[in-house]
């Protein structure tokens, strides 16, 4: 999925300077954000004060929307650098188009996993017919220096691994969970798991306290280390947890996302994930003139145009150390 806002904001994202040493409960409100006709997301990261976790840098979450008599998802051809999409479904069906020539219906927990290496375009609909219901979350990871100019390729896994207990069922999206690994491609430590979770259902779930973590709200309400989280909001849980407290009130949907503090400092501005302000501007203008992003076929419309760089230079602030 795109970051669609024709005012993009460009964002200084990682560094540890950023990163909480200890267990928080940091409770994170999301911007609402048009996303095409007739989609609005609630968009999670980048957050004020809080840019990523992990390298979990970008988290939009939208639906249910009843798109029984709407277009639903119409998301043209756009570039993408630096990174990796996630995309993760609870309800409805999303058609992926890539520059790479993919062509791959994605399903509610599925993953849908393209790593844009150095250059990519994608395309993202909701298929003619489609379900009437439309709900999921968009995710980017960062890809770290060693890795971002790897091919571009994509990844469709339909069976991924669980984790359970009474009460709860953990899909692994990326990553590893409680010795159950992910077949989708990493480059960082990191975890993305979907929880589901009945009504009363009490649970702990096991972390690594290594790595810093947020949990997102989809569905339902639950609690999360004794914090109520209704859907569309996050939860922001810092480091240094073995453990996480889980409790439903009713039958719910929860997103932990989590991984080793992101040590670079990154450059994100509209769909691309840079290092300097002239990476930035040389990635726009190839996108808007050239053929480094490739080509998408078979998408019914034209293509995305980007918006202005903003005049002041994009700055990252180099590795901390």
């Amino acid at each position: 999925m795109s970051n669609l806002d024709r005012q993009a904001t460009p964002t200084v994202c990682g560094g540890r300077g950023f990163v909480v040493a200890e267990p928080v409960r940091e409770l994170l409100s999301p911007r609402h954000v048009q996303l095409g006709e007739s989609t609005e997301v609630r968009r999670l990261l980048p957050n004020l004060g809080r840019r990523m976790v992990g390298a979990w840098a970008f988290v939009d979450h939208y639906g249910p929307d009843d798109i029984a008599d709407e277009p639903g998802m119409q998301v043209p051809p756009h570039p993408h650098m630096g990174l990796q999409t996630v995309s993760w479904l609870h309800e409805g069906e999303v058609l992926h188009r890539d520059s790479t020539g993919s062509l791959q219906t994605i399903r509610p927990r599925e993953l849908g996993l393209m790593t844009s290496g150095r250059a990519i375009s994608h395309s993202e609909e909701s298929p003619r017919p489609h379900a009437r219901l439309l709900h999921g979350a968009q995710l980017w990871v960062a890809l770290p220096d060693a890795h971002r100019h790897v091919e571009p390729h994509f990844q469709h896994h339909a069976d991924l691994p669980h984790v359970t207990a009474p009460g709860l069922t953990a899909t692994v999206i990326l990553g590893t969970l409680d010795g159950a690994t992910s077949p989708g491609a990493t480059y960082t430590p990191l975890v993305g798991a979907d929880l589901t979770l009945t009504a009363g259902a009490e649970a702990r779930l096991p972390l690594d306290p290594d790595f810093e973590y947020a949990v997102l709200a989809m569905s339902g309400e639950a609690h999360v280390d004794g914090v109520p989280l209704l859907p569309g909001s996050m939860l922001y849980l810092g480091c240094g947890r073995t453990d996480l407290p889980l409790r439903a009130l009713s039958d719910a949907g929860l997103m932990l996302l989590g991984g080793e503090p992101f040590e670079e400092e990154l450059v994100m501005w509209w769909n691309f994930v840079g290092r300097t302000d002239e990476e930035i501007r040389q990635a726009r203008e190839d996108w808007m003139t050239g053929d480094r992003f490739g080509e998408v076929k078979g998408y019914d419309g034209g293509r995305l145009d980007a918006p202005e760089v903003p005049a002041a230079q994009l700055k990252a602030r180099g590795r901390v150390r």
